[in-house]
């Protein structure tokens, strides 16, 4: 039987600060269906509408990272750059207004912009007393383990701070090479757990997190495709690769060591794939997130489907108390 009113922490919810939304609607094309969605979806600005589906549950409290569409893929670097400290200073003002609803934020980066990237995750954790930083994947169609991204990797180890991995994918993300765009929103649905699981597989086979040991990434959808696929995760290359230069070569141990050190969320997960994760990366590296305020019900469908997973699987009341809340104070270096 599961403890009552357990300390949990949602570490993946998303968020439009106000002023913040009101410059990226300037921004946005018509056509846009990023336009309806920051106008009706009100937990995303409103904060008394958001605390509203919170209200309805005990001792929650929230981390908080920027929403869709990724800044980025909408303006030029100048324009990302402004837009990215706006989206910041709004963040860091909901967690100083509402201490008792956010714990943190992780900041959005214009990742266009990569010197300018760097530039903000300093003011972001120096100034902003950030816990770490989000990056949608793909940057701008660009891979992960891009060599650009690699001062990223640098500046993050150095702080023990992790970074958000966020999918993101276009309609015109097509199923087959036939066709010009995803049909039945195949892209979003199956396309983003694939584009998070790809990431992963970039970063790890590419060797980022055999160069930065002390890099810690956050995944949404409990590590996507990973835990249920880890035995083809687990083949190393055959020589035919190993020859052709393939990048498996710059790894020195098993792959499943690399994508065991990832974090894996509890968003949109049924009790048994949770069970799955939790047998793939145990209870230290899965933590709870509901993808707030995303959902029907204003968020609260997804919210509480989250919370009944944890709580139906499982395990022990320690390892609950892990992935509700125990471990995010630990890899967010927090005291509260």
């Amino acid at each position: 039987m599961t403890k009552q009113n357990q300390s949990k922490i949602d570490v993946f919810t998303h968020v439009v600060p106000e002023k913040y939304r009101d410059a990226l609607l300037k921004e946005l094309p018509a056509n846009s269906s990023w336009r309806n969605t920051l106008k009706t979806n009100l937990q995303l600005s409103d904060m008394n509408e958001r605390f509203k589906v919170m209200d309805k549950f005990e001792d929650m409290k929230q981390v908080l990272t920027i929403s869709a569409p990724p800044i980025e893929m909408v303006v030029g670097p100048g324009k990302a750059v402004e837009l990215a400290k706006m989206a910041n200073d709004g963040m860091a003002e909901l967690v100083a207004r509402y201490p008792d609803r956010f714990v943190c934020a992780a900041a959005c980066l214009p990742m266009n912009d990569i010197d300018a990237a760097l530039k903000e995750v300093d003011r972001a954790i120096k100034d902003l007393g950030f816990r770490g930083v989000q990056v949608l994947t793909p940057v701008v169609d660009k891979p992960m383990d891009a060599l650009e991204f690699m001062p990223l990797y640098e500046k993050m180890s150095g702080y023990d701070l992790p970074l958000w991995i966020h999918p993101y994918r276009e309609e015109t993300y097509a199923d087959y090479k036939s066709e010009s765009r995803s049909k039945y929103r195949i892209f979003h649905r199956f396309g983003w757990p694939y584009e998070t699981t790809a990431a992963m597989a970039r970063l790890v086979y590419s060797g980022v997190l055999e160069k930065f040991p002390n890099l810690k990434f956050i995944t949404h959808h409990c590590g996507a495709m990973l835990p249920f696929l880890e035995s083809r995760a687990s083949i190393m290359p055959d020589a035919a690769e190993l020859q052709s230069g393939e990048i498996y070569a710059r790894i020195t141990k098993p792959p499943l060591d690399y994508f065991k050190k990832f974090y894996a969320d509890t968003a949109n997960i049924r009790p048994s794939g949770l069970m799955c994760g939790y047998q793939f990366f145990g209870a230290d590296h899965i933590i709870f997130g509901t993808d707030m305020p995303y959902g029907a019900q204003s968020g609260e469908f997804f919210l509480r489907q989250a919370m009944d997973a944890v709580k139906q699987m499982d395990i022990s009341e320690a390892d609950r108390d892990k992935i509700f809340a125990d471990s995010a104070r630990k890899i967010l270096k927090l005291l509260k």
